[in-house]
């Protein structure tokens, strides 16, 4: 008799009821194809497996099976293995996934394949941000009606953390954008004789669109990348599961008081960057383009609009909801790695930024139509 037959992978099922596998033989690389054809023919009510009786054991029989439970939606972990054998699954087990990557593949199947999972997944990405921004809205409203939701003292913390140790950096960048803007400005300007206009260039164009765009996007990539890595950081020890057994709301704790701080502290460092923003423009007038200061703030005070502060400062609110929205959103999603703490921080970061923008496009084609 032929040795091989003899110790080849088996399957017995005992028939009553939901079917019970007995598993035997050599589950070996040597029948690899054999152990497929044989969990191929396995019943459709498979309830449990025991494989005490396989004589020798290893990865391939190891994966095959591990694979089999997945497809069929039973729990690995209860399958009954020899406990010689177990070492070699557990082993086995915790590194299934851990498969390289296929390589890029080129071509317009591909491409095309590529573009769709991406639209995809940033519908989905959207999707999740409206639901997000309903679940928040409601807990605030909810807030109001339960006073004793309201965390003061996180909500003042993340001011400071938002908003006053932004200050420096905001003022900074935009007092030298609005020295660079009365640069170029001038160097068009200065050509027709219309060096003056200078002053309705930096001023129109800082209390409308530089100052809170700029205060947007520093704080997009400053306080929304904080926000995930905090968040996720909780995530990830499993602080906010705790959070949720102690019957507590994540949103009410982690969510709305980062959300009140970005809504309080956004417009005050719009206005901060607009004044910063017109300082830099009346510097570069004083100093390189020869505009005493009496003559700039009186020019300014000329033709300066309040509709246009009215502008760009109303854009800051909604501004400050998208950032929160995004990197509470983003930090709530973490699925308990490092790595993935670091994808969705990067994740949150590239969102903030590009909704801030194409926001702002949307709300300057908007004024402009309504002539306002």
């Amino acid at each position: 008799m032929d040795e091989t037959l003899d110790h080849a992978p088996q399957i017995a099922s005992d028939g009553s009821g939901p079917a019970q596998l007995r598993l035997s033989g050599r589950w070996t690389l040597e029948f690899a194809e054999r152990i497929g054809a044989a969990l191929a023919r396995a019943p459709d009510d498979v309830a449990s497996i025991d494989a005490s009786a396989i004589e020798r054991l290893d990865s391939v029989g190891v994966l095959q099976l591990l694979r089999f439970a997945r497809r069929r939606g039973l729990d690995f972990g209860a399958f009954a293995f020899r406990e010689d054998h177990r070492a070699l699954v557990s082993a086995i087990e915790d590194v299934a996934d851990d498969r390289p990557k296929k390589k890029r593949e080129y071509g317009i199947n591909a491409a095309l394949e590529r573009l769709g999972r991406a639209v995809t997944r940033n519908w989905g990405e959207l999707l999740a941000l409206v639901a997000f921004f309903g679940e928040g809205l409601v807990k605030l409203l909810r807030m109001f009606r339960e006073p004793g939701r309201f965390r003061p003292t996180a909500t003042v913390h993340h001011m400071e953390q938002v908003g006053l140790d932004a200050v420096p950096l905001i003022a900074i960048l935009c007092f030298l954008v609005g020295a660079v803007v009365a640069f170029l400005g001038a160097s068009i300007l200065r050509d027709f004789g219309a060096l003056l206009f200078v002053v309705e260039l930096v001023s129109i164009s800082f209390l409308r669109e530089f100052a809170v765009l700029l205060t947007a996007i520093v704080l997009a990539g400053r306080t929304a990348s904080a926000f995930t890595a905090q968040i996720g950081a909780m995530v990830s020890r499993e602080e906010v599961d705790a959070i949720r057994t102690l019957g507590m709301d994540p949103i009410d704790l982690l969510v709305i008081p980062r959300l009140l701080a970005l809504l309080v502290m956004l417009p005050l460092l719009t206005f901060i960057g607009m004044i910063f923003g017109l300082l830099g423009g009346l510097t570069v007038g004083a100093y390189s383009l020869d505009i005493p200061p009496q003559q700039y703030l009186a020019r300014m005070h000329e033709t300066m609009e309040l509709r246009h502060f009215l502008v760009g400062l109303a854009k800051a609110p909604v501004f400050a909801l998208l950032i929160g929205l995004i990197g509470c959103l983003q930090g709530l999603r973490v699925e308990g790695t490092a790595q993935s703490v670091g994808e969705r921080t990067t994740s949150s970061v590239v969102q903030a930024i590009s909704l801030v923008i194409v926001l702002d496009a949307f709300f300057a084609i908007w004024f402009m139509e309504l002539g306002y």
